[in-house]
């Protein structure tokens, strides 16, 4: 007799590439945090050297300024956090966890329509810059300042960012559709390396030549 629910199936190649490409992602997005962290300083300091030849003021370059500085350490902290939900859910798919499963389909999701959204925004930020009124050149010119004292790296390794993490999680998400880990979920874990059904004993009949036990005198 068998127990298709309570047998412990290997572990299939789909699962184990999906986890893999989450760790792998993660990885990436811890080095991406440092890295634009890392950028944050050399482009301020270029962004203050071509603000001074603009009309603008010196309040409106050090707002500019701030709000650089906490876009980008917001965004870097983000990017860490959802590098450690990622190994988290990793973890999760490897220890044959269903919530683990579908938590990771969730994050696809969002991941995909982050990375579409960040796509979208860059590419129209090139095609067409930020265009203020008449009486906010200044401030115009500061933003194309802007653009301009970002790494020359910067276009290309966000673009390239956000294509890979949507493709990422685009496979990741594949992979847990396909039948082997669908069949590989829907299983129990095994408890121990003892555990499953107990084994069958039938019941003892009785013995037809024993003699019934008497019971004592009152």
């Amino acid at each position: 007799m068998s127990y298709p629910d309570q047998v412990p199936a290997r572990r299939p190649v789909v699962v184990t590439t999906a986890a893999a490409l989450l760790g792998l992602m993660a990885l990436a997005a811890g080095v991406y945090a440092v890295t634009t962290l890392l950028a944050l300083r050399g482009t301020v300091d270029r962004f203050r050297v071509a603000a001074a030849d603009t009309a603008a003021d010196p309040g409106d370059v050090d707002g500019v300024v701030r709000l650089l500085r906490l876009g980008t350490v917001g965004a870097a902290v983000l990017t860490v956090l959802v590098g450690l939900l990622l190994v988290g859910l990793a973890g999760g798919l490897l220890a044959r966890r269903r919530a683990a499963r579908i938590g990771v389909w969730v994050v696809c999701g969002l991941g995909l329509l982050a990375g579409g959204c960040a796509l979208a925004a860059l590419v129209g930020q090139r095609v067409r810059p930020l265009r203020l009124g008449s009486g906010d050149q200044g401030v115009a010119d500061l933003f194309g300042t802007l653009d301009d004292a970002y790494p020359s790296w910067w276009v290309p390794v966000n673009a390239g960012v956000s294509v890979g993490q949507a493709l990422g999680y685009l496979v990741v998400a594949v992979l847990l559709v396909l039948p082997a880990a669908s069949t590989w979920f829907a299983t129990r874990r095994p408890v121990g390396p003892g555990s499953g059904p107990p084994p069958f004993t039938p019941a003892s009949e009785p013995d037809p030549g024993a003699v019934p036990p008497v019971p004592p005198p009152r």
